[in-house]
């Protein structure tokens, strides 16, 4: 009901009926509580069904069924896209799958708790793509020093006490290719987005940005899920039913897809608010308490390499946020 209400106020001209700070409060709390609540349900539903594909599509599917909803009753404009519009979507989709499947294996394989390590490595991911994807992205040296901060931080959260290097290798290529993925959708996706949503007649504001976004995941989803899935997915659905419960199995498949929708709706909604720099960081604030709460409600074992080395990673990407974004000297003696 809060997103609902959230929407009716941003249609009556938010900034006449709620004070803008007290709403970005409001999308904080919302987006962590969201992405927290997501990691939990979505390892709780990984454990029960081992078709992590199929899961990553079936919590995709929470999200149409609510976009169809919000547009169906009116609570939202209907995207007005052309077949160019939908086909210059498609690259960034496509991503935006990989990315979602890739956190979902991730998570499935691992604990919670390193992947989310790993994925703190997004920004190196990025920082690489913004360079050999024309037109260059070139940041500031600090933000490249930070990177290596982030890589060591990662790499100490790896060296387990007594046994030296100890990588959950499948999680950790599941977690790269999420942050890859991330990467490309965010160098291929601002010049078109934007395009969207400067087009009123679209009706393409952030939510709907997301929503369309959304659906063309689900859709670049489906073919992993014939080809690694298919098979066995009958009879592992039978065996998650048997051993856990339609009840249960739904609920946490279910609670887990929606969790991912709203969340990604508050922080879209967050930075289109408050600029990206401040959604970057709290983005990157954000993996603490998912680090937390999740191996609190998993008994995931923290050591102290883990809990140093996480701390150094979070530490470099908040920083790197920060100093990807500042403005060189020269170019501000210039404009002034």
């Amino acid at each position: 009901m809060l997103i609902i209400v959230l929407h009716k106020l941003k249609s009556q001209n938010i900034s006449r009926s709620l004070d803008k700070r007290l709403l970005a409060f409001v999308l904080v709390v919302c987006w962590y509580a969201g992405n927290t609540f997501y990691n939990i349900y979505n390892k709780k539903a990984a454990n029960m069904i081992h078709a992590h594909w199929f899961l990553a599509a079936a919590q995709l599917v929470v999200g149409i069924v609510w976009s169809l909803v919000m547009w169906g009753t009116g609570l939202r404009k209907t995207p007005n896209l052309t077949a160019a519009d939908i086909a210059a979507c498609i690259p960034i989709g496509l991503c935006a799958s990989l990315a979602h499947s890739g956190s979902v294996l991730a998570s499935a394989v691992g604990a919670v708790s390193f992947a989310q390590i790993v994925k703190a490595c997004e920004p190196v991911f990025a920082a690489v793509v913004g360079i050999l994807i024309p037109p260059a992205d070139i940041k500031p040296p600090l933000a490249y020093i930070m990177l290596a901060v982030i890589v060591g931080g990662v790499g100490l959260a790896c060296v387990k006490e007594g046994k030296g290097v100890d990588i959950n290798v499948e999680a950790f290529l599941f977690a790269s290719m999420a942050n890859l993925a991330a990467a490309l959708k965010g160098k291929l996706g601002s010049s078109v987005t934007k395009a969207l949503k400067s087009d009123k007649t679209k009706n393409m504001d952030a939510a709907n940005v997301y929503a369309v976004m959304n659906i063309i995941s689900f859709i670049c989803t489906v073919p992993f899920v014939v080809f690694t899935e298919l098979p066995t997915l009958r009879q592992e659905w039978d065996h998650a039913v048997t051993a856990h419960g339609l009840n249960n199995l739904l609920f946490n498949i279910g609670v887990s897809g929606f969790c991912f929708y709203i969340y990604n709706e508050f922080a879209f909604a967050f930075t289109a608010n408050v600029g990206a720099v401040t959604s970057s960081v709290l983005n990157t604030a954000k993996r603490v308490i998912i680090i937390v709460a999740s191996s609190i409600v998993f008994q995931e074992v923290m050591e102290r390499n883990t809990i140093i080395g996480s701390a150094i990673a979070i530490g470099g990407t908040f920083a790197y946020s920060l100093a990807s974004k500042a403005k060189p000297a020269a170019k501000k003696a210039k404009t002034s």
